[in-house]
């Protein structure tokens, strides 16, 4: 659909595109000042497939600091972005006809690394009724012997649901009562618009991989910098698995990385006005959306919503394009989601577009 949104713009069409999954902000001065000190500073060679220590440190004060993780910097990893280093954690954890849970609707890359790994999706659903929050009896009941991993992504993509303490508290204790390993995906936890975002390795710290990133945080997709904490064992073979596929991230983004960690000052600044932005937005397309008809769960983090759209046609592939073609409005199909009759449409975008989205969906509605 992108790709479609994007050979219409060459056309000349006027297409608003919600695909995208970054925010639409500028990475912070601070940051790309301390990319552009390093890089005077000759910060160019190797480093460590770990991660620079001033790095790996950082990580580790900030997780102690906001999450209330103890991991050691020898228990943190960094890598390629938040995906590289799920990459990296489902090649070290999985052997062929391995099982890994995942919550749907997931992010498609989920299901497609533990395919590469010769791992088996197994996919636990969720209602929409039910704001898209797992049940954990549910969950259990999809446990076998050949579970090896539960990915659990709160704030979650692409529903924008926030899973509450009890339940992801019953999923880690899950974890342990079955001996398998949880998979906290955590990269929109500064994307939360009530309460405070919850991290289980505190309730299963030696069953829990933390994984995080910069990339939602500090509009830093591009940079591509990701990491993870978790038992050594686990982040030593992720580590030997990017020690021989891309070595390390780009040298002078670790120290960039490292900078937006420790100037909690700066970073509260920008994540506050980020957030409040968002949350404007938020607000703006949940109200425009039910307005026109469409079902629309509340996202309570991240920066998605799912409408259903079975009104503008039951097949969401089908109503995608209608979107497109008709209302010039670029959205997501759920089908590789696992969202059947609904769309993911990323509001991270200006106010002024989205309230065009909306009168264009409007008309052809």
């Amino acid at each position: 659909m992108n790709a479609k949104a994007l050979e219409l713009r060459r056309q000349g069409v006027d297409v608003i595109a919600l695909t995208a999954g970054e925010p639409d902000f500028d990475t912070p001065e601070f940051i790309k000042e301390a990319a552009w000190q390093a890089l005077k500073e000759g910060k160019t060679k190797y480093t460590p497939p770990a991660g620079i220590p001033e790095l790996r440190e950082a990580i580790s004060e900030k997780f102690r600091r906001e999450n209330g993780l103890e991991y050691a910097p020898d228990q943190i990893t960094v890598g390629v972005g938040g995906k590289g280093v799920l990459y990296n954690l489902f090649q070290a954890i999985l052997d062929p006809g391995d099982e890994v849970i995942l919550i749907a609707p997931y992010w498609v890359s989920y299901s497609a690394q533990v395919e590469l790994a010769g791992g088996v999706p197994v996919a636990v659903t969720t209602e929409a009724e039910a704001g898209f929050v797992p049940d954990p009896e549910r969950v259990a009941a999809a446990v076998t012997p050949r579970t090896k991993a539960l990915v659990v992504n709160s704030p979650n993509n692409p529903t924008g649901a926030v899973y509450p303490e009890t339940v992801l508290q019953a999923l880690a204790e899950l974890a342990v009562k079955h001996d398998f390993y949880l998979v906290s995906d955590e990269i929109y936890e500064h994307l939360v618009y009530q309460g405070r975002p919850f991290s289980p390795g505190r309730v299963a710290p030696d069953h829990t991989i933390t994984v995080n990133g910069v990339a939602k945080t500090y509009a830093m997709t591009g940079w591509r910098l990701g990491y993870a904490g978790g038992p050594k064992e686990v982040i030593q073979a992720m580590t030997k698995i990017q020690g021989q596929s891309v070595t390390h991230p780009t040298t002078f983004v670790q120290w960039a990385t490292a900078r937006a960690l420790s100037d909690r000052e700066q970073s509260r600044k920008f994540i506050e006005t980020a957030r409040a932005a968002f949350d404007r937005r938020r607000r703006l397309v949940v109200e425009g959306l039910r307005g026109l008809g469409l079902p629309t769960p509340e996202p309570k983090g991240a920066f998605y919503v799912m409408p259903d759209v079975r009104r503008i046609d039951p097949d969401e592939l089908k109503a995608a394009e209608i979107l497109l073609e008709r209302a010039r409005v670029a959205v997501v199909p759920g089908t590789d989601f696992k969202a059947p009759g609904h769309v993911r449409m990323s509001y991270a975008t200006s106010e002024e577009n989205l309230k065009e989205a909306l009168r264009r969906i409007g008309e052809i509605l």
